[in-house]
C-alpha cells in the first residue's frame, strides 16, 4: 500500500493511494545547482523609509533598494515583521544584480501604520496592494516576485491566493502551512516556542515578555509554563495587552473566524495561486509540514499551468537554512551548504527577466540524505521509487523504556499484550532542547527514553543499510482512563554506542481524532472521547525525514504522552477549552498491539541504488 498527501475536503492528509509499481526517478548525486545567473552589474540606490498606501488609507514602511541606472526593473518584494533594516544585505545583492528589492514592515509593526495582529486577514489586502503599487512604479518593469522565510513565506502565500496580476513567481522558505496543522496549534496542542513569539511579538517593537522568552532561549521556561489557566500566560508572562492572544486560546477549534479568515490552504485559496513556486525547508524546521504541504496541494489545485508546477529543496537544517552544515554537533558535510541565493536569482531571472536559462528543466525536488550525505533529485514528492513499509509495535506488554521488551517489527503481531503507561502531566516526559522553537537537529534523546512513561519499539540491530526518505504515518490503537490526553511518536537513529538520536514526530490531541476533523483549516467541532474506550489514532508525522539508518543501527519508535516543554501538557481535563484548565489530571494509557488492532508506523523506504 502506498501513502500519499492529499488535500481531503478542506484538510490536506496522508491517503492510501494503491498498489503502485516502483519505478525510477531521476536520481542525481549533486545539490540544486545554482547554474548561471544575473552577475554584480549596479551601484545600490538606497531609499529608507519610503510611503506604500493600502486600500483602507494606512501607510506601510518600505526600504527600497534599487540599481542606479536608467530604465526599469523587475522587483522583489519581502513583507517582514521583524524589522525590514535587518534585510538590508540580502536586498542589496538582489538590486546589485538588476533587481528592485522592497523590504516591508508589516502592519502595525515597527513604523508601519495600522494594528499589528498576526493573523489579521489585512495582511492578504496588504500583499496585494502592495504588489500592484510596486508593478505601477517608474523604476518597475510591472513584473514582481516574493521571497523571504518564516513569517515572510507565510506572507508570500498570503499574497498570491489574492492574485495579484503583477505577481509572477513566488520564494516561500521554511513557510509554516496553517495555523491549526503547526502553529500555534499542532494537530489540537499548543506549542510552546508560539507562546514565546507571542510575548515577543506582542508590541509594534520587540518585546522581551520575562526570563526564558523568545529569543532569551530556555531560561526557567519550564517554571513559567507550569501555571494554570494557559489563557493567563499574557498576565503571568508579562505580555504587552494586545487583541489577539486571548483569541488564540478561547478559539481552540478551527471552526472560529479568527483562524478562518486567515487560512490558505484551502482548495478555493490554491486555486487562485498563478504563479510558480520554488519552496526550501530543512528536515529539522519546526515548520516543515508547510512545504510538502504546498507543493502536493499546487500540483492538484494551482491555479495555471505553471502554478500547477512547483519546485522544492529540503536540506539538513532548522528553521535558519542554509547557514550551518552541522546540526546539534552532527556534521553533514561539505554538500549540506548550497548557494541557495544563486538559484533564487536563476529562478527570477526565468520568471521576471525572461532569460531562458533552463531552470524548467531541473528536477522539481531536492532533498539531503542525512546519514549518506548525499542529495536526491526526483521528479515528484513523495519520491517516486518509495516503498511505503508498514512497521508493527511488537512487545510482550512491557514495552516501557528503552529497557523494556518492544519491538518494532514488519511482521504483524497476533495475540500480544497492550503495553501500558501513566502520564502525569506533574512529571511530563522531558524534550529535545530546542532554540527559538526549533529541535535544531538529531539530538540525543536516549535519556527521555529511559523512562517508565515512554513506550519503546526497537527493530533488530540493521543488517544492511535502511533508507528512508519521504511522508511517515502512524496508526494507533489507544485507550485512556482521562476525558481528554495527548498521543507523541517520534523516529529515531539508535547508534550502536547507545545513542538515540531524534529524526521526527508526530502528534495528536485525543479530541482531533476524527481524521475528517484535524489538520489544517476545517470547520468542524471537536470529538469527544469516553474513558477506557478503544479508539484508532491516524497521526501523519508532521516532520518526515531523509535519513540513512546504517548497518548496525536501529530504527526506534517512541510513544508518548507529553514532550515538554516543546509541547504544552495538556491536563487530562473534560473542558471545552483546555486553555480555560485550572488543575492537572493523571490519566492511564494504553497502546493496543494485537491481530484486531495491529498499531504500526508506515516508513518510506528507498531501495537500495542498484
Amino acid at each position: 500500500m502506498v501513502f500519499s498527501w492529499k488535500l481531503q475536503g478542506s484538510r490536506i492528509a496522508f491517503i492510501v493511494a494503491a498498489v503502485i509499481p516502483l519505478f525510477s526517478s531521476l536520481v542525481t548525486a549533486q545539490p540544486p545547482q545554482p547554474g548561471e545567473y544575473s552577475p554584480v552589474k549596479y551601484t545600490v540606490i538606497e531609499e529608507r523609509n519610503c510611503d506604500a498606501p493600502m486600500r483602507d488609507g494606512v501607510q506601510l514602511k518600505i526600504d527600497i533598494f534599487r540599481p542606479q541606472a536608467e530604465g526599469r526593473f523587475p522587483a522583489i518584494l519581502q513583507q517582514t515583521p521583524y524589522n525590514k533594516n535587518g534585510q538590508a544585505a540580502r536586498a542589496k545583492n538582489f538590486a546589485s544584480r538588476g533587481y528592485v528589492v522592497i523590504n516591508v514592515d508589516s502592519r502595525g509593526r515597527f513604523e508601519s501604520g495600522g494594528e499589528w495582529d498576526p493573523f489579521s486577514p489585512k495582511h492578504k489586502t496588504d500583499g496585494y496592494d502592495l504588489v500592484q503599487w510596486i508593478a505601477a512604479q517608474p523604476w518597475c518593469t510591472g513584473s514582481v516576485g516574493t521571497y523571504g522565510l518564516s513569517y515572510m513565506g507565510w506572507t508570500q502565500w498570503w499574497t498570491a491566493s489574492q492574485s495579484p496580476p503583477a505577481l509572477k513567481a513566488i520564494v516561500p522558505e521554511v513557510a509554516p502551512p496553517d495555523n491549526f496543522y503547526n502553529c500555534p496549534y499542532q494537530s489540537g496542542i499548543f506549542v510552546c516556542w508560539m507562546m514565546d513569539w507571542a510575548g515577543s511579538m506582542s508590541d509594534r517593537l520587540p518585546y522581551s515578555a520575562g526570563p526564558g522568552a523568545y529569543g532569551g532561549f530556555a531560561v526557567n521556561r519550564e517554571k513559567a509554563y507550569d501555571r494554570l489557566p494557559y489563557i493567563d500566560f499574557d498576565k503571568t508572562r508579562n505580555y504587552k495587552p494586545n487583541a489577539w492572544w486571548r483569541k488564540w486560546i478561547l478559539q481552540n477549534t478551527a471552526d472560529g473566524e479568527y483562524w478562518r479568515a486567515i487560512a490558505y490552504q484551502t482548495p478555493e485559496s490554491y486555486a487562485k495561486v498563478k504563479v510558480p513556486s520554488l519552496a526550501i525547508s530543512g528536515w529539522f524546521d519546526a515548520n516543515f509540514p508547510g512545504t510538502p504541504m504546498n507543493y502536493l496541494a499546487m500540483k492538484q489545485y494551482g491555479g495555471t499551468p505553471a502554478a500547477r508546477h512547483p519546485r522544492i529543496v529540503i536540506g539538513p537544517w532548522q528553521h535558519i537554512i542554509n547557514r550551518y552544515r552541522k546540526a546539534a554537533d552532527v556534521d553533514f558535510g561539505e554538500q549540506a551548504i548550497i548557494d541557495w541565493d544563486g538559484y533564487i536569482l536563476r529562478w527570477f531571472d526565468y520568471h521576471l527577466k525572461g532569460i531562458e536559462n533552463g531552470v524548467l528543466k531541473d528536477p522539481p525536488v531536492h532533498v539531503f540524505v542525512m546519514g549518506r550525505n548525499k542529495w536526491r533529485a526526483a521528479q515528484d514528492w513523495p519520491l517516486p521509487q518509495t516503498q511505503f513499509t508498514k512497521y508493527y509495535l511488537r512487545s510482550g506488554g512491557k514495552a516501557n523504556s528503552s529497557d523494556g521488551d518492544g519491538t518494532l517489527s514488519t511482521q504483524p503481531p497476533g495475540n500480544e499484550q497492550a503495553d501500558r503507561y501513566v502520564y502525569d502531566p506533574h512529571h511530563p516526559t522531558p524534550s529535545a532542547p530546542f532554540t527559538n522553537g526549533h529541535i535544531d537537529g538529531p539530538r540525543d534523546i536516549s535519556k527521555s527514553a529511559a523512562r517508565s512513561d515512554v513506550l519503546v519499539y526497537d527493530t533488530p540491530v540493521l543488517t544492511e543499510d535502511v533508507e528512508l526518505v519521504g511522508p511517515i504515518t502512524a496508526r494507533l490503537f489507544a485507550a485512556t482512563s482521562a476525558l481528554d490526553t495527548d498521543w507523541m511518536i517520534r523516529l529515531a537513529d539508535v547508534h550502536p554506542d547507545g545513542r538515540s538520536l531524534f529524526l521526527g514526530e508526530g502528534v495528536m490531541r485525543a479530541r482531533h481524532r476524527d481524521p475528517e476533523r484535524h489538520g489544517a483549516f476545517n470547520p468542524h467541532k471537536l470529538s469527544m472521547i469516553e474513558p477506557n474506550q478503544p479508539y484508532e489514532y491516524q497521526i501523519d508525522f508532521w516532520r518526515p525525514t531523509g535519513n540513512v539508518f546504517a548497518r548496525g543501527h536501529r530504527i526506534r519508535i517512541e510513544i508518548s504522552s507529553s514532550y515538554y516543554p516543546y509541547y504544552l501538557r495538556n491536563p487530562n481535563t473534560d473542558e471545552d477549552n483546555l486553555g480555560l484548565a485550572t488543575k492537572f489530571q493523571i490519566a492511564k494509557q494504553t497502546i493496543f498491539h494485537d491481530a484486531a488492532r495491529p498499531s504500526h508506523v508506515v516508513l518510506p523506504v528507498i531501495p537500495v541504488d542498484k
